[in-house]
Formats: C-alpha cells, structure tokens, sequence
C-alpha cells in the first residue's frame, strides 16, 4: 500500500461563507483505494496550512507507506523547521497525521482508539464551550448558557474572546458574568473560565481570587500565551486550577509551560501533531503528573479524532471540549458527532468512524490555490 494522492482543499458550510469561516480539510488517497481524512486547525480558514501540504508535504508523500506515518512527519517537521516551526506548519502536518491514523484503522479494520491500546471508556461526557461573552451583557450570558444547558453538558465553560490588545479591559463586567453563570447552575455545576489571554498577571489573580470563591473548576488562558513564565505565575499563586496550551505547538513547549508551574496543559490535536502529537503530550503531562484536557473546538473530523485519544486516555480528568454547535456541518457525514443525552458515543467502525456524504461534501468544497 502506497500512498498516490493528497487532496487539500476547504469547506464552505453556508453559501455566505467567507473563506476565513471555512473548514481546512486534506485527503490522503492510495493506491489500493483507501483514503483516509484529516483537518488543519482553522485559523483563517486553515489556507496557511492547506498551502503548506499542497507545495511542500504531499510531494514528499507520494509513493511513501502510510503506515510509517510518524517517521514521514517527523521528518517533515525537521526538513521545513524553518518555516515556524509552530502554528501553521504544526496544523499541517495535524492534518495529515489525522488522515494517516484514520488510513491505519481502515488497512487493519479498527476503530483508532483500539490502535492507541483500547478504550477506557467509549462513552463520554462533555462539557458545553461557550464563546464570545466578553460582547454580551450580563443578560445574554445568562441566557444563552441557559439554552446550552439544555444539550445535558457536564460542566460549562464560557470563553470571553476580547480584543487581545487590550487587557483587563472590563474586569468588574468580567466577574459580573462569572457571578451571574454561578448563579444560575448553582452551587455544585462544574464551570470554567477562559479568560482568551485577556489578562495581565495583576488582573488575571484579581479575578482568579473571584472564581476561587464562586467554585470554578479551571481558569483557562489568563493571560498572553506567550508569556509562559507569567503564565506560571499566576499558576503558582492561585488555588484555582490555571490551564494553557491550546497555542503551544511543539512538546517542547508543553514542557516549558509545564516548568513554570502550569499542572493542567491543553493542547490541541489540530494544532500540535495530530493523534501522534497528542499521545506524546500525554505522556508527558502523565509523567509530571499534570492534567491534559485536550482543547479541540472542531466539531467534525477534529472532534472525532480528540474523542479517540480522550478514549485511550489514563487518568482523563475532566469532559470532552464541545463548542458552539453548529447543525449546518452535520450535512457532509451520514453519522455525524452528535451528543445523545449528553454523552458521545464512539463508533466500532475502523478508523475515524466518519462516513462522508460525498454528494454533500461535493456541493461545499472549495478549491485553493
């Protein structure tokens, strides 16, 4: 089995879509007929990451066995490290490890989370991520958690999403919110708070203090992801769990937030490896024993393959990530991810698990150049 093909290209979910608001999707082909299917992370439309694989990866590819998958990505990474090697170059070679893992599950007729060593579970929770509440009022917050609370989620998390240059822009409004969400789950509903970086150290352990006392389960990203040594800073002085990560890209990185004193990491499998990555990542946060609670906002491919590693997961301690959901990217697959009374049950079909409508895939597919 060779590998004869890589196909890029984007997914537009409505007509009105702007490129930006697409899906970055890769299809590796062999020569047996197989293919397998994986996703960038979608900044910007994943276009970045989807160039890379067409000029610089899927030639190097071609003719190889798909089954060597990690040594053909590895040595990718290392041949272009000069083009990051974070953040567009990682999503790329994500993309392709995804697809390459769920080849691997069809050549051997298994599900991947049975390829990863066997499932812990197959049946799991999530907890609801609710984003862009730093624009809402008080009110809205307060609404439309209330409508998510309808899906059955294990705990919720509401993200802030503010203008990054400016920071502690609206704290009193920010704990206001978070009060307000206390409130209305009550006292022992599992809630986190992502700050999206929106902090300096100072106002990140002002409002940390704040979500002490209301019980918050995590504070996410409170201040730049940049600032690792801050990061750990505000890690160290407060009670309430600090987790970081969905912006590092290398295990190096994960490593360098975890010295300075971060015990919960997220990274996030189409940003750092894909499943390959992200079982490294593991490994390391069980062997400094912090938390990983894999970040993954993608409800279609990226999703499924983060439900695979949470499966295969030792010591998974908090639910699968599930983001604003969002019907109209259901279309395309004959078995979409969808919560059943607020778990997600993993398929027994091999690989993924995904059966893709081609008619429908079809209609939304956008070529790049």
């Amino acid at each position: 089995m060779k590998i004869c093909d890589v196909e890029v290209f984007q997914v537009s979910w409505s007509p009105g879509d702007k490129p930006e608001q697409r899906s970055a999707w890769v299809r590796i082909y062999c020569d047996n007929g197989a293919f397998g299917i994986g996703e960038a992370s979608p900044m910007q439309g994943g276009l970045a990451s989807l160039g890379i694989i067409a000029h610089n990866l899927a030639p190097a590819l071609i003719g190889e066995d798909p089954l060597d998958h990690a040594v053909l990505l590895d040595t990718l990474l290392h041949t272009l490290a000069k083009l990051g090697p974070e953040g567009a170059l990682t999503g790329a070679l994500a993309a392709l490890d995804i697809a390459l893992w769920d080849l691997k599950g069809k050549f051997f007729n298994q599900p991947i989370y049975k390829l990863l060593g066997g499932a812990w579970r197959t049946v799991l929770p999530f907890y609801a991520s609710i984003g862009g509440n730093g624009a809402r009022s008080v009110d809205e917050v307060r609404r439309v958690v209330e409508t998510r609370l309808a899906d059955k989620p294990a705990a919720v998390k509401i993200r802030f999403d503010n203008d990054r240059t400016k920071p502690d822009i609206d704290i009193p409004g920010d704990i206001a919110k978070a009060r307000a969400v206390r409130q209305l789950v009550g006292e022992s509903f599992p809630l986190a708070f992502d700050a999206n970086n929106g902090y300096s150290v100072g106002g990140a352990i002002r409002v940390g203090r704040i979500l002490e006392e209301l019980g918050y389960w995590w504070f996410e990203e409170p201040v730049q992801h940049y600032h690792v040594k801050a990061m750990g800073e505000v890690a160290q002085k407060l009670d309430i769990t600090v987790s970081a990560g969905e912006q590092t890209y290398t295990l190096a990185g994960l490593a360098d937030l975890i010295a300075a004193g971060v015990r919960m990491v997220q990274p996030d499998i189409v940003k750092m490896g894909g499943i390959t990555g992200l079982t490294r990542c593991i490994a390391l946060a069980h062997a400094h024993g912090v938390e990983l609670v894999p970040h993954q906002t993608q409800p279609t491919i990226g999703h499924m393959a983060s439900l695979h590693l949470a499966a295969s997961q030792l010591h998974a301690t908090k639910p699968c990530e599930l983001n604003d959901p969002s019907p109209r990217q259901h279309s395309v697959f004959e078995n979409p991810p969808k919560p059943v009374d607020g778990l997600f049950h993993l398929p027994a079909e091999p690989g993924l698990g995904l059966r893709v409508n081609e008619v429908e895939l079809t209609k939304r597919r956008m070529a790049i150049a």
